[in-house]
């Protein structure tokens, strides 16, 4: 299983990084769900999952860093 991350939308491509830090891109028709910047979606074998505890996870994450680059 491969967990993947959508850096940005352009188009009709989702780019995802990988865990690895590879940047691939795909196509939004091959996911049966919708996606946006910060979805965090696991592949295995052509089939994908969208899990959004990781998400929610990352975004907080990341908010109270940035959170706490302003306050100091």
């Amino acid at each position: 299983m491969k967990r993947l991350v959508v850096d940005r939308i352009e188009g009709e491509f989702a780019v995802c990084e990988t865990e690895e830090g590879i940047m691939v891109n795909i196509c939004l028709s091959d996911f049966p769900f919708a996606v946006k910047e910060g979805s965090v979606i696991y592949e295995n074998n052509g089939n994908y999952e969208l899990y959004v505890v990781e998400e929610e996870r990352r975004r907080k994450e990341l908010f109270e860093l940035a959170e706490s680059l302003f306050d100091e």
